[in-house]
């Protein structure tokens, strides 16, 4: 109600200028931020796997090599076995959807590790 009254008597009221500079610095420091989130977290996982034996770190890089295989080898014969139609395409990417969820929801089951404990403050 106070900006009408102000500009009905004659004088404006401008917005509030945004500074290039403030705005960039402002954005780095939320880019920042979000990288030492991430790296905080990628520091722990590495942390949290430092204790597994050779078997596990194996087995890991076995089931992830298996199901690239699989995903690019296997499900790629859909579309070539059905004749590269819209349908066979689309069979395929439903299949490979939901074999990259199974693969990683039984990733997370074998080989997810605890970060909760431990904590850089």
């Amino acid at each position: 109600m106070a900006e009408n009254e102000a500009d009905l008597g004659g004088t404006e009221t401008t917005p509030p200028m945004f500074d290039k500079k403030e705005e960039a610095e402002a954005a780095f420091w939320r880019l920042k931020r979000a990288s030492d989130e991430w790296r905080e977290e990628r520091v722990k996982r590495v942390l949290a796997q430092e204790d597994e034996g050779i078997l596990t770190t194996l087995s890991r890089v076995v089931y992830i090599s298996s199901c690239i295989l699989f995903d690019g080898v296997v499900l790629a014969q859909v579309p070539v076995s059905m004749g590269r139609t819209l349908a066979a395409w689309s069979l395929f990417v439903i299949l490979l959807v939901g074999t990259i969820k199974l693969q990683r929801d039984l990733y997370e089951k074998w080989f997810g590790v605890d970060i909760s404990q431990i904590d850089f403050d």
